[in-house]
């Protein structure tokens, strides 16, 4: 089957998510993928020029070696706010050029580009599938447009042959906002539990970053956003940190809050207590979470777009046999509810308090173990035979 990904984000840069474990286990089954995707970050990491000219990556390969995912990537305007504009224009253009030289079977998409994705795919009789991960509209920096954004998620989902979304409380969303109940289904994430295995040692982390043994270190993963909370535990950290000498913070990522947050580190003196690594290699992630005693999720827990999604790292904390305290995000507790090694913080502030506490308590453990124990169900190869029968079952009913 000859599939085409479009999507509005990095897919070679962006950490692996949903859709790269989904790409590349399906690829290895012997299916076609082709990615459309848009380089978000190319004011921090890309080249300095006005206009992105056309890429091609072939055999990109985040997770699993031997994969062959071919990624295209349309030239922009890059000039905040045009990089959106002229992101639609070129999209559009790609998607008309991959269905006359590519022939797509389906095809699948994320974010607010479902809206071209939809209208061509309908234009050109193609299956189309429309996979909800977040809730994208939210996710457009200029909140003018988030109404318009929401508009163009509501058409794609009306020329939808399947919707699916990472978890139910996102079901429950995009059924009330037009999405078909008989045609909307949940598929979740998952987590490799061969790689993120919790016989796996953080000892050589610790030693490069001088983590001694008897320290606690709790640990946060992925993109710094603003609202991540990050900030907040960084400076309750400062607050602590004379009665907790041995107490560490180690994030492990970049984004849009390193910055500041390393302007915190200096400013109260965190020193070697506060660790900013920066952006790892993937496979390198389950040493880092071996290293820590306690995973955190402090985002703000009203802010609109956490509200509705699970990210892939909790169950990647949770396999490593690690407890999870994070703030009271819906989608989170939608999923997992109480008493399987998650915990919950009322803000930000307090996720720390309460991670201390785990420790204080011996309860660390205890709580690790019943995260494991649930996330073995979560297996991704379990998820990629869902999601290919899905594929099959809406190519079939095309014929």
């Amino acid at each position: 089957m000859k599939i085409l990904l479009v999507q509005n984000t990095d897919y070679i840069k962006r950490n692996p998510g949903q859709q790269h474990h989904l790409s590349e286990l399906i690829s290895l089954r012997g299916h076609e993928i082709r990615v459309i995707d848009f380089e978000i970050l190319w004011k921090s990491e890309g080249r300095r020029e006005f206009k992105s000219k056309r890429e091609i990556f072939r055999g990109v390969s985040k997770i699993h070696k031997g994969v062959e995912v071919t990624v295209i990537r349309p030239g922009i305007v890059k000039i905040p706010f045009l990089d959106y504009l002229s992101l639609f224009y070129s999209q559009k253009k790609e998607i008309e050029r991959q269905i006359r030289e590519f022939k797509p079977d389906i095809i699948l998409s994320l974010g607010i580009v479902a809206y071209l994705a939809g209208k061509a795919a309908k234009k050109h009789d193609i299956p189309f599938v429309y996979y909800w991960i977040d809730v994208s509209h939210r996710l457009i920096p200029a909140k003018f447009l988030h109404p318009l954004g929401r508009i163009m998620e509501k058409i794609a989902l009306k020329k939808a042959d399947k919707v699916l979304t990472i978890n139910y409380r996102l079901k429950d969303y995009v059924i009330n906002l037009g999405s078909t109940p008989e045609e909307t289904k949940v598929i979740g994430a998952g987590v490799n539990l061969e790689n993120f295995d919790p016989s796996i040692s953080g000892s050589a982390v610790k030693a490069e970053y001088g983590i001694n043994d008897d320290d606690i270190v709790v640990f946060f993963m992925g993109w710094l956003y603003q609202f991540s909370g990050l900030k907040e535990v960084a400076i309750e950290l400062s607050k602590v940190k004379k009665d907790y000498t041995h107490l560490k913070l180690l994030i492990v990522g970049d984004g849009d809050a390193y910055n500041e947050i390393r302007d915190i580190k200096e400013k109260f003196g965190l020193n070697n207590q506060l660790i900013l690594t920066g952006k790892v290699p993937y496979e390198k992630i389950p040493e880092f979470i071996a290293s820590s005693d306690v995973c955190i999720l402090p985002a703000y827990p009203d802010e609109k777009i956490m509200k509705e999604i699970v990210p892939i790292k909790i169950y990647e904390y949770m396999a490593m046999k690690k407890p999870v305290v994070t703030t009271p995000l819906k989608g989170i507790m939608g999923e997992f509810g109480n008493n399987n090694g998650i915990l919950y913080a009322n803000k930000p502030e307090d996720v720390l308090k309460i991670a201390i506490k785990l420790i204080k308590n011996n309860k660390a453990e205890f709580e690790g173990n019943k995260a494991r124990k649930l996330v073995e169900n979560y297996n991704w190869n379990c998820i990629a035979d869902e999601f290919e029968g899905v594929l099959n079952e809406v190519q079939q009913k095309s014929k």
